[in-house]
């Protein structure tokens, strides 16, 4: 696989069972995120597994918009991974991997911006995010931090 477009990591002092039960569900990830907000499980789904499939809410201040997500990787406690789309479009890929360590686990966050080439050029006026890698960068950097604190609480 490539390298990722943007990625973060934090140690935390909680087990990484823990906090691969707050990373691997969408509602509590929503809390935590910086654009993502919301999610609906959809076809019958009711928890993070392979295939299982929930509509990603997200916002960026005025704007507003929805994609869907398919977890790839759930490995309690190891990694959490999903693929996003926006119709037939891939979109990115969004990975949490977790390293025991000393009692607690070293969290790993990455993305990859998986859109072609001229929906970038659309969606970045579209969204009103010139950058996304910039953006995901601090978005990553936000969820790790209140990971963190939710997880050490």
């Amino acid at each position: 696989m490539a390298a990722p477009d943007a990625q973060g990591e934090i140690d935390v002092d909680a087990p990484a069972e823990r906090v691969y039960a707050l990373v691997s569900d969408p509602g509590v990830l929503a809390e935590l995120a910086g654009e993502y907000h919301g999610h609906r499980w959809l076809g019958g789904a009711t928890e993070a597994r392979p295939g299982a499939r929930f509509r990603g809410h997200n916002r960026n201040g005025f704007r507003r918009w929805s994609t869907t997500c398919t977890v790839t990787d759930a490995e309690e406690g190891s990694r959490f991974a999903f693929e996003v789309t926006f119709g037939p479009l891939r979109i990115s890929r969004w990975q949490y991997d977790l390293e025991p360590r000393d009692g607690g686990c070293r969290v790993v966050e990455r993305t990859w911006d998986r859109r072609p080439d001229w929906f970038r050029t659309v969606t970045g006026p579209v969204l009103g995010v010139r950058d996304r890698a910039a953006r995901n960068h601090a978005n990553i950097q936000t969820t790790l931090t209140r990971l963190k604190a939710r997880a050490e609480s």
